[in-house]
């Protein structure tokens, strides 16, 4: 999970200049730093519009968002993959070399992680990711944010994760490991999450005292769970497998008997877009304990927070 960069940006307590690629890059204390800042921009969005005056960040687009925006007074402009097709038309180093003469930080969603991590090396400004296909840390700390302003605590609960073992799992396992929360993460054999992930969240486990377990019983990962998430069961670039993984995962959407294996009080929990009917039923992402909407809104918060500590002054 670490990566060597070919031009160092200068290490600071704090967290100003760093980039964000993994969940793994923020400390637990950083984390709640973060949260603290997001839950502060909740309450009070005025007093923070004007935090980033003056600072300009690029946001490269090769996968589609609708929550991936920034309200803190800077300017952003947009580059979709039409507009400088990444490593194709030009170099990811001329890009990176182009960037951090023209703009304060950068934010890139795309497919390969080496892209993310190949523009952080070369780029002497902040690099966040916003989704690649093995990681999504800024979902992964909304979810944790709102799982805090839910129940109040993060160490010793037990989460449940069911599905694909994808970026959002990736980042949901480390997210944990940083926490001090239990995370079971129950998928398919042939669809576990990476096993270098697996080994890297037990690892930092062990520091917070949280635990990571795989199973491919989705009842064992529901049993006494405070939280039930789980994922659209092909992800952007997978459409192709849609029909077969439909097959393979129907023992594990999350429906009314699922859920009953978990706690009376357990939250509902999806990245959003949801496919109802398939990896979740319309009577559990709409009941009450369903905080899908809790957690698209945390991404604005928390996102924004992020963006503050990376690229304040």
């Amino acid at each position: 999970m670490k990566r060597k960069k070919s031009a160092p940006k200068t290490v600071k307590k704090d967290l100003r200049g760093r980039d964000f690629l993994s969940v793994e890059d923020f400390s637990s204390s950083q984390i709640s730093r973060v949260f603290a800042l997001a839950s502060s921009m909740k309450r009070r969005p005025a007093s923070y519009r004007k935090r980033l005056d003056g600072k300009m960040m690029a946001l490269i687009f090769e996968k589609p968002s609708l929550r991936t925006r920034t309200q803190l007074g800077g300017d952003s402009i947009l580059l979709t993959q039409s507009d400088i097709n990444l490593g194709k038309r030009e170099s990811v180093y001329d890009v990176a070399k182009n960037l951090e003469r023209m703009v304060d930080g950068i934010m890139i969603r795309t497919f390969a992680h080496d892209i993310c991590t190949s523009l952080a090396d070369h780029a002497r400004i902040p690099v966040i990711n916003g989704l690649t296909d093995l990681e999504h840390p800024c979902q992964a700390l909304a979810d944790f944010f709102t799982i805090l302003e839910c129940k109040r605590k993060l160490r010793g609960l037990k989460l449940a994760y069911v599905g694909d073992g994808n970026n959002v799992a990736h980042s949901l396992m480390l997210a944990a490991a940083r926490t001090g929360a239990v995370l079971f993460v129950s998928t398919p054999e042939n669809y576990r999450p990476q096993e270098q992930i697996l080994r890297r969240s037990e690892e930092l486990a062990r520091a917070t005292g949280g635990s990571i377990v795989w199973t491919s019983d989705p009842t064992e990962a529901a049993r006494n769970a405070d939280m039930i998430y789980t994922d659209t069961w092909a992800s952007m670039g997978q459409e192709q497998e849609a029909e077969q993984r439909r097959s393979v995962f129907r023992p594990f959407q999350v429906n009314r008997q699922l859920f009953s294996h978990a706690k009376p009080d357990a939250l509902f929990m999806h990245c959003l877009p949801a496919h109802r009917g398939e990896e979740v039923t319309d009577e559990i992402i709409d009941a009450k304990n369903s905080v899908v909407y809790q957690q698209a809104e945390n991404r604005l918060h928390v996102q924004k927070a992020i963006m503050a500590e990376l690229l304040g002054s």
